[in-house]
């Protein structure tokens, strides 16, 4: 049987909320993000994007190539907000569908065309979602994701295409490579150097020889430049928290060397929110003391994943719970309220250099684990009786 997989797309999601909010932005170049000079571009809309800018650039750059954008602080509450509320509509009308990002998702209609017409089922969404948020909404469906998702950046801005079975390496062929999933700056510029620019140049070069050059990521890029992806759409389930703890083997009083646990569980669960591309708004911190008395104290705070934000409120309310001054047996961290962030960072209140070190921490630990870059405060920290639920 022939899938039926449909990617769809908010477009320009955080700006579309904005001009929810205030009309006056409708048809006028908006960067939403940190608005120093030192932040980073969010989002931004398409009036923009023809001076060049585009999201994860710097906000000083951002303003020079545009000077007449407006400029938003953005609130990521408020986009969770309704990122929810299309979540519920997609959950109430489609068998199955797969949450990727705030403003992203894939549906399965696979079967469904012998009763409904899967375009048209696909169609009536999107029109629902619409009359439902006033967001423009943009999809494309194929056999797979891979197409699909190209296919839901062809139809933009608030459209809609259909890319039928038999015509994915057609469609592909004459899109810059830049179109597929997995090739990022470094893979783009390698290719190019090879005199490749073009998806149809890609699709008539030898498998080997992209596996030589790329490896194993080579061959997956070969697969979908000739439109061929197996991936399957994983039902979507809402994580609520992560959380660790810690059971000592000797109760303790140590002040210095608990928060240093605390530092070195709070880098790693945030390193754990990153990696599953996830923000928190609340903190809770435990303590159990040695009679096993356990005490509890959260905070909200505004959607974040970042080691130096979450440990400074980590330690604040560490040092608001632990004032019966008795031997701790046991100390725990849990983050809850969790959202999917379509970007890893939060982009309306870091600095470009906080977030390409972030990035670079995190590559070093995705290649050599997650214990290769910490903090000296936690560097003693690594217990194997560390435990994550």
């Amino acid at each position: 049987m022939d899938r039926n997989i449909v990617h769809i797309d908010l477009d320009s999601f955080f700006v579309s909320v904005e001009r929810l909010n205030n009309p006056k932005l409708i048809g006028k170049p908006v960067l939403v993000g940190g608005t120093s000079d030192r932040g980073v571009v969010a989002s931004c809309s398409y009036e923009a994007r023809a001076f060049g800018v585009h999201s994860a650039m710097p906000m000083k750059q951002a303003k020079q190539l545009c000077p007449e954008a407006i400029l938003v602080r953005g609130d990521h509450e408020q986009y969770s907000n309704y990122s929810n509320i299309v979540t519920e509509i997609i959950s109430g009308d489609v068998p199955l569908y797969e949450k990727t990002s705030i403003d992203e998702f894939y549906i399965d209609l696979t079967g469904m065309d012998r009763y409904f017409g899967c375009y048209k089922m696909a169609t009536e969404l999107r029109q629902k979602i619409m009359k439902e948020t006033n967001l423009p909404i943009s999809f494309a469906m194929s056999t797979n994701k891979t197409v699909s998702k190209v296919g839901t950046g062809e139809a933009k801005p608030n459209g809609q295409k259909e890319i039928p079975f038999g015509t994915e390496k057609s469609f592909l062929a004459p899109l810059s490579i830049r179109k597929i999933p997995m090739v990022g700056d470094k893979t783009f510029q390698l290719l190019r150097d090879m005199g490749i620019q073009w998806i149809h140049t890609l699709q008539e070069m030898p498998l080997a020889l992209m596996q030589q050059v790329l490896g194993d990521n080579g061959a997956l890029i070969w697969k979908k430049a000739n439109g061929i992806d197996n991936t399957p759409v994983i039902p979507y389930s809402e994580r609520k928290s992560i959380s660790t703890e810690r059971t000592f083997d000797k109760d303790t009083i140590d002040v210095k060397a608990l928060k240093g646990i605390l530092i070195g569980m709070t880098e790693k669960l945030a390193f754990q929110l990153r990696s599953e591309e996830k923000l928190t708004a609340c903190v809770t911190i435990k303590i159990r003391y040695s009679d096993f008395n356990t005490y509890t104290m959260q905070a909200r705070i505004p959607y974040t994943s970042l080691d130096h934000v979450l440990i400074d409120r980590v330690s604040g309310l560490f040092d608001k719970l632990f004032q019966k001054r008795m031997l701790i047996r046991l100390i725990g961290i849990k983050f809850s309220h969790l959202i999917q962030g379509g970007h890893q960072f939060n982009m309306f209140e870091d600095t470009a250099e906080q977030i390409q070190l972030y990035q670079a921490m995190d590559k070093l630990r995705n290649r050599y684990g997650k214990d290769a870059v910490n903090r000296a405060a936690g560097m003693d920290l690594n217990d194997p009786k560390n435990t994550k639920k």
